[in-house]
């Protein structure tokens, strides 16, 4: 019989004390549980990322660096954006140079590392990465079109929107790449049900930060007004997954243990398992989708109202379907800078956004 799967502490909402205790409790796991070390080793570090204790958290990558890591490259941009953090900068600069030599293949590295330069102010450096990242990409010869970007949307899209950002910021010109960024921009809006705004607008260096609220905020009225008046046509029903937030997955999984097999044994796991499951929906070019915030009382009043037995996929997708409707849902995936979904508190980039689930 396989070894039972490590349960990983939950982090969320966690002291100083706790977090202590935690972070340690993963880092023994790591060492009983080989077969799932990075893992383990990788929560430990965001644990100390999320208590901004970055110099903990380079400690842990420091560890996951010195065995036989599977995703090295992902590992060592988490490691130089927790130096950068940590106000380490010029070992910052070092490592990211270290990691650029190497020409790595995955294109998280280059995004993260680019973002980090971003974050530092150092706009030139940062577009510099993400033309690097995306000439190595696509290789020598080939042309970046709009057909290619929707073929690898993750990879080069958020490359490309990146670049775009920074040069913008820059002020630079126009270029070929820049003009690609903006019509896979349009084109991704469009297939959202969204008013495209400009990546010029979007990324205007004189918008202000109360600007920028007012217009995501605008965004977010507009795409849920949406889901409610449009919601039964099915050409423009979002694809809504059930999201139990840390308390109600508590009662829910109180009440049928059994579920734990569906949405995973433990909350960070149910959120984990969301987030690639959308990417999967997305990599597969499903639109507009979103996320509905589930609670038991809810599941079992919409199983009361229609007679149906809650334990049941197609319940509880009923439910999903009859949240979004009510206007009940998250649209997804959120912004990268904004606070990620799943309620930790960080950065979507720095949480599900992170290069650990691309």
């Amino acid at each position: 019989m396989p070894p039972e799967h490590p349960k990983a502490p939950n982090r969320r909402d966690a002291s100083a004390t706790e977090a202590d205790e935690m972070a340690e409790d993963l880092m023994r796991l790591a060492r009983q549980h080989p077969q799932d070390r990075d893992e383990l080793l990788l929560e430990a570090a965001s644990l100390w990322e999320g208590e901004q204790r970055y110099d903990r958290a380079v400690e842990v990558y420091d560890v996951l660096r010195a065995g036989k890591c599977a995703d090295r490259d992902v590992v060592d941009a988490y490691r130089a954006g927790a130096l950068a953090e940590a106000g380490r900068v010029e070992e910052f600069r070092a490592a990211a140079a270290e990691l650029r030599a190497r020409h790595p293949h995955d294109w998280a590295s280059w995004l993260f590392v680019a973002e980090t330069f971003e974050s530092l102010n150092e706009l030139r450096t940062t577009a510099e990465w993400c033309t690097a990242g995306l000439a190595h990409l696509i290789g020598p010869g080939t042309d970046l079109t709009t057909d290619l970007v929707r073929h690898h949307p993750q990879a080069l899209d958020q490359l490309l929107v990146t670049r775009h950002r920074a040069r913008r910021a820059l002020r630079e010109p126009h270029d070929p790449w820049d003009d690609v960024a903006d019509a896979a921009h349009e084109r991704r809006v469009w297939s959202l049900g969204q008013d495209p705004l400009p990546l010029d607008e979007l990324h205007d260096p004189d918008r202000s930060d109360e600007q920028e609220r007012r217009f995501h905020e605008a965004a977010l009225e507009r795409l849920n007004s949406r889901h409610t008046m449009h919601t039964s046509h099915p050409a423009n029903r979002p694809t809504v997954m059930l999201f139990w937030p840390r308390e109600e997955f508590a009662k829910v999984l109180a009440r049928w243990p059994e579920l734990s097999e569906h949405y995973g044994a433990f909350h960070p796991e149910h959120a984990d398992i969301l987030e690639r499951a959308l990417r999967d929906y997305s990599d597969r070019g499903t639109p507009r989708l979103a996320l509905a915030p589930a609670t038991l009382d809810g599941l079992l009043a919409h199983a009361d109202d229609t007679g149906a037995d809650p334990t049941e996929g197609s319940t509880r997708a009923a439910y999903a379907a009859a949240l979004a409707k009510s206007g009940d849902s998250i649209p997804w995936p959120p912004p990268r800078n904004g606070p990620c979904w799943c309620g930790s508190g960080r950065k979507y980039k720095k949480c599900h956004g992170g290069p650990a689930f691309s």
